[in-house]
């Protein structure tokens, strides 16, 4: 076997981690926030950002798209502008938490990626998050870390290699988003 079977195998393996049932929590708290007009906001570091950032173009454009009802999703990854500044200013590890304060409400959604878990500006995200009455939703890899312990719902990769902890985040972020695409609800 060669090193790409080897992964292939291991990604598999990855993925069989994910509790389905979870998903389908999340799923339900994301049609809950569709149909009442909450908020979804995402972040991550990295890696990680870049699906936080994927995630919510998918339920934006391709979930939203030609439909009545729509989500209303906030990438915080995309706001460079105020993660610069917060972090020249003041700190990196507030700039989520200071974007949600001006924005979350109660029942909204905060969807926190992070494959060790272990990243202090996701973790005063979902703090803050579960502080105001909003859904702390913590997607990690390796044992979940103090992220896996801030979230009201968590979904773990019990995966030490980054890499397939990322590929099975963006699975789970497709799996969620193309739910609404693939089907009528």
């Amino acid at each position: 076997m060669t090193y790409f079977d080897d992964y292939r195998g291991e990604l598999t393996a990855a993925l069989a981690t994910i509790d389905v049932t979870l998903v389908e929590r999340m799923r339900e708290l994301l049609v809950d926030a569709r149909a009442n007009g909450r908020t979804i906001f995402t972040c991550g570091n990295g890696g990680s950002a870049s699906t936080a950032s994927h995630f919510a173009t998918d339920l934006l454009k391709g979930a939203s798209y030609e439909r009545d009802q729509r989500f209303k999703v906030v990438a915080l990854t995309d706001a460079t502008s105020s993660i610069s500044a917060y972090s020249n200013d003041v700190s990196y590890d507030i700039v989520y938490e200071e974007q949600l304060r001006n924005f979350l409400q109660p029942d909204d959604l905060v969807v926190a990626i992070s494959g060790s878990g272990n990243s202090t500006n996701v973790i005063r995200a979902l703090t803050y998050a579960s502080s105001v009455g909003a859904h702390a939703i913590a997607m990690t890899g390796r044992d979940g870390g103090e992220l896996g312990k801030a979230a009201t719902l968590h979904i773990n990769v019990a995966e030490q290699h980054m890499g397939r902890i990322e590929d099975a985040h963006l699975a789970i972020c497709h799996m969620l988003a193309f739910s609404f695409i693939d089907t009528e609800s």
